[in-house]
């Protein structure tokens, strides 16, 4: 029967529903220690022991454990422009990066941990214009590799991000190349969901690790892409 692991729980996703609810500086400040214990500490110590595993998948990959500019993001948000001003962030989300990732825009895998929202990621989110077009012409000087990359994945429970698109071919690219829509891509990402309960089981970090290696053609095809190494 399964126990749960220790890195996701479901006090994890109370505090945030309560948070959701609750979304001031005051309620945080009362339930703070709530958050270190329940949330910051259990998933740091993931980041932690994730490690290990990154690497038997590529060395360039980062597990950072640091407490502010690591993997784990901030739940503090950037409310400076937006015109939702609650100050925190209603789930928890942690980037393993690209070793270069900190000066230039690389692929990355993405965990996010949210009441009614689990899921993994692989790719690359809004990258640079720079970034896009090394991205277009490796899709575009490779396209049968690209395309059986993809297709591999339709054994899997993982799908392509739709995220944004250009409305046209982008510029210096052939409007009929037959992998055109991939072209126009602005992001490009792997993601597979997870039920609240799956997060919580025993072999939660196992699935992850899974979707890591299941993905990591795509990573890899990405990385080199933008003249990185993997």
């Amino acid at each position: 029967m399964a126990t749960g692991n220790p890195y996701v729980t479901q006090s994890l996703f109370a505090f945030f529903r309560e948070l959701k609810k609750n979304n001031t500086r005051s309620w945080f400040q009362s339930n703070k220690q709530r958050y270190e214990t329940e949330v910051r500490e259990p998933l740091l110590q993931l980041i932690a022991d994730f490690d290990a595993k990154l690497k038997k998948i590529t060395p360039q990959l980062v597990a950072d454990t640091a407490r502010s500019g690591g993997s784990l993001f901030r739940i503090y948000r950037d409310v400076r422009f937006a015109r939702d001003k609650t100050p925190y962030k209603t789930g928890a989300g942690i980037h393993f990066r690209h070793s270069r990732g900190k000066d230039v825009h690389a692929p990355g895998y993405y965990l996010h941990l949210e009441p009614g929202s689990v899921f993994a990621g692989a790719g690359i989110w809004q990258p640079d214009s720079q970034t896009l077009t090394c991205i277009r012409e490796a899709i575009a000087a490779a396209p049968t590799r690209w395309q059986a990359i993809l297709d591999a994945k339709r054994t899997h429970p993982i799908s392509l991000w739709e995220g944004e698109r250009l409305k046209r071919a982008p510029r210096g690219f052939d409007p009929d190349h037959p992998l055109l829509e991939d072209l126009k891509r602005k992001d490009f990402i792997l993601t597979t969901g997870f039920t609240q309960k799956a997060a919580c089981a025993d072999d939660f970090i196992e699935q992850f690790e899974r979707f890591c290696h299941d993905t990591a053609d795509f990573m890899e095809f990405l990385t080199l892409a933008v003249g990185l190494p993997w």
